[in-house]
């Protein structure tokens, strides 16, 4: 893993999720259990060097707001209207461990593919698991933007991988649509 940059942050979230730990894994690295709460399509081939890609297609209202209050310039928004994440699986340790990498084949926030990582951390408690996610590497100026998605996202893998339907994903409004 390359050395972190100077400029860069991290960010760290905990949710509690009412499933095992094999189940949540499976919301990691199943590309049609991470749409279910995260994106609009997925590629993923869970082991070390394996791709993981999966493609966001925000409604337009989503772009326009994020332009309107900074949390992306109006240069970025044009290659937000549709982009996908592109990385590489680099540790998969089952039910316990994910750790892959981050970036935008449309750059965005000087991101390219793979520079930043994100781990995460399975835990069981009880009958549930405590999931730790920290997305490290960001280059500052997007921190605030990966704490609102992560923030928006983890609540809904809680209630898909608990067995709940968390509902169209109101960011990506459009691609539901379309199904």
């Amino acid at each position: 893993m390359p050395a972190t940059p100077a400029g860069t942050s991290a960010v760290e979230h905990e949710v509690r999720v009412a499933a095992r730990p094999e189940t949540v894994f499976a919301y990691f690295t199943d590309p049609g259990r991470l749409v279910r709460w995260m994106g609009s399509e997925a590629t993923l081939d869970p082991r070390p060097g394996g791709v993981f890609r999966m493609v966001f297609r925000p409604t337009p209202e989503v772009v326009q707001y994020l332009a309107s209050t900074g949390g992306l310039d109006q240069a970025q928004a044009p290659r937000f209207a549709e982009n996908a994440v592109l990385g590489e699986f680099v540790e998969v340790d089952p039910h316990s461990r994910i750790v892959f990498t981050w970036g935008y084949e449309r750059e965005l926030f000087a991101m390219p593919p793979q520079s930043s990582s994100v781990e995460v951390s399975l835990t069981a408690d009880g009958d549930d698991t405590v999931v730790r996610l920290v997305h490290r590497r960001l280059p500052d100026d997007s921190t605030a933007f990966h704490r609102a998605g992560w923030d928006h996202y983890l609540p809904r893998l809680a209630i898909a991988a608990a067995g709940e339907d968390p509902g169209p994903d109101p960011l990506e409004a459009a691609a539901a649509q379309d199904e």
